[in-house]
């Protein structure tokens, strides 16, 4: 049965909630998933509370989000099965503070080109730790200005190469140091989708860091890039994982839950990674 480790609340930048995530889980079949919301770790609970009530097995997560100064781009690194999560709420916490004012800043831009309203950026990020893009895109779409989150006027405003983006980078954390982060609150540190970040050489960079595994499969990793990335992690003694970064109609494709992976074999060796994590723990 399809396992999904990648999956978004309306918590960050889904537009789907807790609840009719895991209705959606039990009616297609996915057995287990993961809530990684950007930065957040608040959905954790009520979701294995309402996994529970519908036969689904959440996985613990978050997705951190990182700034690489080398290469002048962000990079997201996924965290699985943290034995002490509040260790990462301080880390969290700065990275929100960092959204915001980037979102602040974009949402600004944005105003001064279209017939849009701040506060209706706002609305549309309801129930959200922070205004996303997706928002900013909403909010055109209500205004009637688009009709899609991605499209021509998303690639104007958001796309690096666009000469007219209103682009604002956030202040993240070194990628290096969410890695030691999610070690200290006793975590499984995964790359995510470096085939959508081109992430390949930072993916490289972080395994003397001690970087535990890589996200294989997903939706915008061609098959040759998931050979690739299957045989660098076996080579590199690195977990491998699997989801849909599921984000409901704020999603790249329509691609439903569980459409995207984790094999059971690898699911299997994520759980046993994080019991030899322990032993090892108490050994020391």
């Amino acid at each position: 049965m399809p396992i999904d480790l990648h999956c978004h609340t309306k918590l960050s930048d889904s537009s789907m909630g807790i609840d009719d995530l895991i209705v959606l889980a039990q009616k297609r079949g996915v057995t287990t998933l993961a809530i990684t919301d950007r930065d957040c770790q608040a959905g954790t609970v009520r979701a294995k509370i309402i996994g529970e009530r519908y036969g689904v097995t959440v996985i613990p997560g978050v997705e951190i989000s990182a700034y690489d100064a080398k290469r002048d781009r962000c990079a997201d690194i996924l965290c699985y099965l943290s034995d002490s999560p509040d260790r990462l709420e301080g880390l969290c916490r700065r990275n929100v503070l960092a959204r915001k004012r980037a979102s602040q800043m974009m949402t600004i831009k944005v105003a001064r080109k279209y017939p849009i309203s701040p506060e209706l950026v706002i609305k549309c990020a309801t129930g959200s730790t922070a205004v996303f893009i997706q928002h900013i895109m909403h909010a055109l779409l209500e205004c009637g200005l688009t009709d899609r989150i991605y499209g021509e006027l998303y690639d104007t405003l958001f796309s690096p190469e666009s000469k007219e983006n209103v682009l604002v980078h956030a202040d993240y954390a070194a990628p290096e140091e969410v890695v030691t982060a999610i070690h200290e609150a006793g975590g499984i540190a995964v790359l995510a989708h470096p085939a959508t970040r081109d992430s390949f050489e930072l993916l490289e960079e972080l395994v003397p860091c001690g970087l535990d595994g890589v996200e294989v499969w997903h939706p915008d990793a061609t098959e040759e890039q998931q050979d690739s990335l299957l045989s660098f992690a076996r080579a590199n003694g690195l977990l491998t994982v699997g989801g849909t970064e599921f984000k409901g109609m704020y999603s790249r494709q329509p691609l439903s839950l569980g459409a995207c992976a984790t094999p059971d074999a690898a699911f299997k060796a994520l759980l046993s990674y994080k019991s030899k994590m322990k032993k090892r723990a108490a050994a020391e």
